[in-house]
């Protein structure tokens, strides 16, 4: 593990920072429902989440059989439905405080994710987090997503960080790949949403069952006193 101190943490959101897999499992169903198919129910929609909107419902589709001639007409359709299907998404236990006592401590905070643009601001005021992170990487910031670790290098340069300086936090192994393709020091949680496997397979450099000792391992190991 890169031992130098560390002043920025970088973390995903869904299934890291927040539960969003109920309102995802609704806006997927219902999409399922217009398109003449049955619902999927939210055990199958948590292994579909990661890399992003169009393949979460492509999974979907796949499942209930549906072509892929109709993805864009698919993933339209979740893209509508998704954007009033907020209020079951809740944070982690600790999340918050944990935030909050990094931020304290002098680290700078980003978002990395693969959800698209559009529902940040929403899921951000609702969580209270609109202030709290230095930088946010959607979906549609760049070209490239997640597992590619070019998300990762932009918000490093725009917040003028050093990648030995940062680290990498996510529940899944697209989180993992994209820190360690940036030489990153990459810490998992084990809670969120890994397409049924364990995070533990991806080689993180550490692994925490909840967001209170991940905070406490950051403090005790990475900051610059």
């Amino acid at each position: 593990m890169n031992t130098t101190p560390k002043s920025l943490v970088i973390f995903d959101l869904d299934g890291t920072l927040i539960d969003s897999v109920p309102d995802l499992t609704d806006a997927i169903d219902k999409t399922l429902l217009i398109l003449g198919s049955c619902t999927a129910g939210e055990e199958l929609v948590r292994t579909w989440v990661g890399n992003g909107s169009l393949k979460l419902v492509e999974r979907a589709i796949n499942w209930a059989g549906i072509t892929l001639e109709r993805l864009d007409e698919a993933h339209e359709l979740f893209l509508t439905t998704y954007h009033d299907c907020h209020d079951n998404t809740t944070a982690y236990a600790n999340v918050k405080e944990g935030l909050i006592c990094l931020k304290q401590q002098g680290f700078k905070l980003a978002i990395c994710t693969n959800k698209p643009t559009q529902f940040l601001p929403q899921i951000l005021a609702n969580m209270g987090w609109l202030d709290m992170f230095d930088c946010v990487v959607d979906g549609d910031t760049l070209s490239t997503k997640k597992p590619n670790p070019d998300p990762l290098y932009h918000i490093c340069q725009t917040l003028s960080i050093d990648v030995c300086q940062s680290i990498m936090v996510g529940d899944s192994k697209n989180d993992i790949l994209a820190g360690k393709s940036a030489n990153m020091t990459t810490l998992a949680l084990s809670y969120g949403y890994n397409y049924g496997e364990s995070i533990a397979i991806s080689k993180p450099d550490a692994i925490f069952d909840d967001f209170g000792s991940l905070v406490a391992f950051i403090l005790n190991h990475h900051r610059d006193d």
